[in-house]
């Protein structure tokens, strides 16, 4: 296995040895993670394997895909065209996008697009790959569907249609689609590593997944009438393929294939960013505050982005959460925790995420997709980065 490469701040020393026995432990993968302190770099780390079936390393400047970490990025460029004056948050959907006032859309603000109150997480007609990575169609489906729920009214995760939601606001107010937003507004001035629809000469660049294989029959097999409640109405849940849960999460059927390099330079602002976790921690060290002269959005513009707006258990995950305004907010057994933290977690492992009051900025990326949560190999590091700013005691 390749060792780890990288660096680390003095007083962070932890994190390299706690890192390398993750990897030591996963030798057909690899990761990196960063962390940034008051717009300082401290930790930067990459190892393992990049793809398993060539053997070729992880290097600095390996790309990865991170899934719904997407999602903090996306709500950035949104509150950029805010902050500037060009999108209000409070206004209909529809003075933007107008197809969108079909069958009683027309009062839904752009804000719960991003809180997830819009009762869109799922359509009623069929959307093939081939439809959503093309854009308009996704789009034109969502314009003409019917809300599954009274919007405002709960709230429920929009984990594929979030991102065309948003991106689609993004576009018909800037002229430039959600991707080509973050690469000229955002990443570009901030020298980063990351986009939504990637350059198709950066694909070389790109870590191959590993996905544990599973047992696709355990929840089947089990009984739900010999479970208790709420335990019975949660594997329905995500059992039942006529369930919300199941249809939220199965949006694009046959599923999209997130290593497949056609989804890769596509725009899916909801799942598809690819990055690197330097570029990630970056980017959020440049939200809290200034990373070499800039930073993304004012201080009041984020405070009232990271401001909780609902809270409770979900509609479709069927988990209690605590959502921002297109940022998520961890509950209190959350490992990256903090009364002002915010960020977004992925699908796999990944996690991007900043603390405005420790200063802390935080990321973590893997090719080694596990459906564990919370992740015990980001949660490890991120203790390892914490306990290096807790003050030595006396």
């Amino acid at each position: 296995m390749p060792a780890t490469r990288g660096e680390t701040a003095p007083g962070f020393e932890a994190v390299r040895e706690t890192f390398e026995a993750h990897l030591a432990g996963e030798p057909e993968a690899g990761a990196a993670v960063a962390a940034y302190l008051h717009g300082r770099k401290v930790v930067d780390l990459w190892g393992g394997v990049a793809d398993p079936a060539t053997g070729r390393p992880w290097e600095r400047d390996t790309l990865q895909v991170v899934f719904s970490t997407t999602k903090g990025v996306t709500a950035a460029c949104a509150h950029l065209l805010a902050e500037r004056g060009e999108l209000d948050l409070d206004a209909p959907v529809a003075a933007y996008w107008p197809e969108f006032a079909a069958n009683g859309k027309d009062r839904v603000p752009v804000r719960w697009l991003l809180t997830h109150q819009a009762g869109l997480p799922a359509i009623d007609r069929p959307i093939s790959p081939a439809q959503a990575l093309a854009w308009e169609p996704m789009v034109t489906a969502l314009a003409a569907q019917r809300p599954l729920w009274e919007p405002g009214t709960d709230h429920g995760y929009h984990a594929h249609t979030y991102g065309w939601l948003v991106g689609e606001v993004v576009r018909r107010v800037s002229g430039r689609s959600l991707g080509t937003y973050l690469a000229q507004e955002i990443a570009a001035p901030l020298g980063l590593d990351l986009w939504i629809g990637l350059p198709a000469a950066e694909l070389p660049r790109v870590s191959r997944l590993v996905t544990d294989p599973g047992d696709p029959g355990a929840l089947t097999g089990i009984d739900p009438d010999a479970l208790p409640e709420p335990a019975r109405e949660l594997l329905r849940a995500y059992t039942d393929p006529t369930s919300l849960t199941m249809r939220a999460m199965t949006v694009v059927t046959p599923l999209l294939d997130h290593d497949d390099p056609r989804e890769q330079v596509a725009e899916l602002p909801a799942t598809n960013g690819v990055c690197t976790a330097r570029a990630l921690a970056r980017f959020y060290a440049a939200l809290i505050g200034e990373v070499d002269g800039r930073r993304v959005l004012a201080p009041g513009t984020l405070a009232a982005a990271t401001a909780e707006q609902v809270s409770g258990v979900d509609r479709v995950l069927r988990t209690p959460v605590r959502i921002g305004t297109g940022f998520g907010l961890p509950t209190p057994d959350a490992f990256w925790y903090s009364p002002t933290a915010f960020g977004f977690p992925g699908y796999g492992g990944s996690i991007g995420f900043a603390d405005p009051a420790s200063g802390l900025a935080f990321a973590y990326v893997t090719n080694h997709l596990k459906p564990n949560t919370p992740d015990p190999r980001a949660a490890a590091l991120l203790h390892a980065v914490r306990s290096a700013l807790a003050p030595s005691p006396r």
